[in-house]
Parts: C-alpha cells; structure tokens; sequence
C-alpha cells in the first residue's frame, strides 16, 4: 500500500481532515469503483432474481445477516464498510454515504429514500477548496425504524427500538426507545409499554 494511501485512511479512521483522490490513492479508487459496478448489477438485477440479488449483496456488502431484504434502486459510495445484521429491510432508494462504516442493526426498517452519511465537509471554504472531507462512523441499533426521506448524518448512533420521523435530519445521538422527528431532529416522546396497543390516529388538520 502507497504511504499517502496508509495516512489517508489511518485520517478516515481518526475522523481527521482528508483528500480521497489523486496519485497514490489507486486502490481506494479501486475499491470505489467496484462498489459501483456491483451497486449497478444490482438495481439492473430481475426483480424474480431473488438468489442472484443476494449474491450481489452479499459480494457488495462488508457484512449481511440473515433473511436480510433490499429492494433496488440502492446507492452506496463503496459498500464494503456497510455491515447489516439479521431480518433488516431496506425499502426503495437507500442512499449510503460509507466512506467508513456503517453498522446496522437486526430488525431495522428504511422506509423509501433514506440517506446515510458518514462524511462531511470543514465549514471555512478555504479548508474544503479542494475537496477536503473528514469522517464518522454510524451506527444503528436493532430494531429502529427509519421513516421516509430521513438523513442521519456523521457519527451518529440511533438507539436500539427508536423510531427516526419521516424527512428528519439527525445530527446528534439518538436515546433508545424515542421517537424522533424534525430539521434537525428532536427528541419528541418516549417509547412505552402503551404502545403495545396500536391504533390508527388519522391525521389531524394543520393550523
């Protein structure tokens, strides 16, 4: 391995200020690039092709538990630091942003349109002229559900049997057994045994 490609990820590793291209960075680039063509054979997969999308997953994937469920389109920058656990579904348009890892839990949900994100950019445009970056690890517990169009960003844990609101941005560590929901998300109830007795609450007429 390159030294430049050592201190880049050793960077990457320790959440430190990086750039991800140029001379030296070939097997990163590599890397990249296979994730994307996998990702590509898989959202061209037949949707009847059930043994055949596993296959690609699980070639894709870091790690894939059991009775794991992906629909296509998915999006993943490399997709060899994505580890799912066991009974995870993954509901249309994933988009995973795993410049490092991303350990999901069993028993999650992604509802449609959710995105991961593990990288961000210094605030002093004079720091990410060229395309600086740094980066954090995410982590989601078993059994959360993510509601539709939610972002979880940088660094952030979700905790075990949370539910993330539809279209929530996360910018901060999610307590267990919370709902959250809202620009940026907020902790709005607990979760409790009164749950266990669902109904359906029709929506109520906005002010």
């Amino acid at each position: 391995m390159d030294d430049r490609e050592r201190e880049v990820r050793r960077r990457m590793a320790e959440h430190e200020p990086y750039t991800d291209y140029g001379p030296g960075l070939e097997q990163l680039e590599e890397e990249r690039t296979r994730g994307k063509e996998l990702v590509h054979e898989f959202n061209a997969s037949h949707p009847r092709d059930h043994e055949g999308r596993q296959k690609l997953l699980r070639e894709l994937l870091g790690s894939v538990g059991e009775r794991v469920w992906v629909e296509p389109p998915l999006r993943a920058m490399y997709g060899n630091r994505v580890h799912l656990g066991d009974d995870v579904y993954v509901n249309v348009g994933l988009t995973l942003v795993d410049d490092v890892e991303v350990h999901v839990g069993s028993r999650v949900m992604f509802a449609p349109n959710v995105t991961v994100i593990t990288t961000g950019h210094p605030v002093h445009p004079d720091l990410r002229r060229d395309g600086t970056q740094f980066s954090a690890p995410v982590r989601i517990e078993d059994d959360v559900w993510i509601g539709a169009g939610a972002t979880i960003l940088p660094g952030v844990t979700v905790g075990e049997g949370s539910v993330v609101g539809a279209g929530a941005v996360v910018t901060g560590n999610v307590p267990p057994r919370t709902v959250v929901a809202g620009v940026p998300a907020r902790v709005l109830r607990e979760i409790t045994d009164a749950d266990l007795e669902f109904r359906y609450r029709p929506p109520r007429d906005l002010a």
